[in-house]
């Protein structure tokens, strides 16, 4: 067959999954909706996530659960459509998580290991901020620490993903609304450097501060919220799912995310929320197949 015919159906084959991204339904939705603006934007990354992980839970998915993902599901359907964005670092043929997340936030190429700080020591403001300054609600929620370098790539401008405290002392002057995900000994007095008690800072702002699931949901909807659930990451799902105390204390990141949103829904300007499952990269570093499984399949 010739390469040329090959390609014009369009379709993609995964793992020999055939998915086609282009339909009459796809452009159905898109005639309904192509004349509105979006009230709601909520951005969704599985950080280091291959085709081939995706494919995996979903074959895991169909045999384990009786279904296949959502995500493949969309595809199947007919319901989605799908692109491919260059995300390469300005100093590295390997890019890493904060070049890449700031790629999105900050629209710009930057060097490995900074957060929108251009290679020439340029500061692109992050989207979120942008949105928060026109009057969005503004959420983060990860399953890694929030100080981390996806959330952070859409938030913040720093010269090291690495200086965890100062990004967290930089989200204490941002305003935004929901930040959740791990991450505590960055605003722990006992842990950080400098010693402040970044708590105390985000409750004279008006915060509330929740260290576990019965906090996180008690908070109130009239108050801006952080909650950090664990010292660094988050267990990894497989983990969380054989612990009782884990479950009870620790939320998923559906069951944070819904949180997310019920505290910004009512926003008359809508809300802008960034989701992470920042954990399936971690799996995936330290070669954890099951932890890669059910870390893709919780956010899925």
């Amino acid at each position: 067959m010739k390469r040329r015919e090959l390609l014009k159906g369009g379709s993609l084959a995964l793992g020999g999954l055939l998915l086609t991204p282009f339909s009459a339904k796809a452009n159905i939705f898109k005639e309904e909706f192509g004349g509105k603006k979006a009230k709601n934007i909520i951005f969704m990354v599985s950080d280091g996530m291959s085709s081939g992980t995706l494919h995996m839970a979903d074959l895991y998915s169909r045999r384990k659960l009786g279904r296949p993902s959502h995500w493949i599901s969309l595809y199947e359907e007919n319901l989605v459509q799908r692109g491919v964005m260059d995300m390469a670092s300005a100093s590295s043929i390997v890019t890493d998580s904060a070049a890449a997340s700031s790629s999105w936030g900050g629209g710009q190429r930057v060097n490995n290991g900074s957060l929108n700080i251009g290679a020439n020591g340029e500061e692109h403001l992050p989207i979120l901020q942008k949105f928060k300054k026109a009057g969005k609600k503004v959420g983060l929620v990860t399953t890694v620490p929030v100080t981390h370098a996806t959330p952070a790539g859409f938030s913040v401008y720093t010269k090291s993903r690495n200086s965890q405290e100062e990004i967290a002392a930089i989200y204490s002057e941002l305003g935004f609304d929901v930040i959740m995900g791990g991450g505590h000994k960055y605003f722990d007095a006992a842990q950080r450097k400098d010693k402040k008690d970044m708590y105390a800072v985000f409750r004279n702002k008006g915060y509330s501060v929740a260290r576990n699931k019965d906090e996180m949901n008690a908070a109130p909807q009239n108050k801006p919220l952080i909650a950090t659930f664990d010292e660094d990451g988050l267990p990894y799902a497989s983990d969380r799912n054989s612990s009782s105390f884990m479950k009870n204390n620790i939320p998923t990141l559906a069951e944070m995310t819904s949180k997310a949103i019920s505290q910004m829904k009512d926003h008359k300007n809508g809300f802008v929320m960034q989701v992470e499952a920042g954990k399936v990269d971690w799996a995936a570093h330290g070669n954890d197949i099951s932890a890669l499984l059910y870390d893709q399949l919780a956010f899925d």
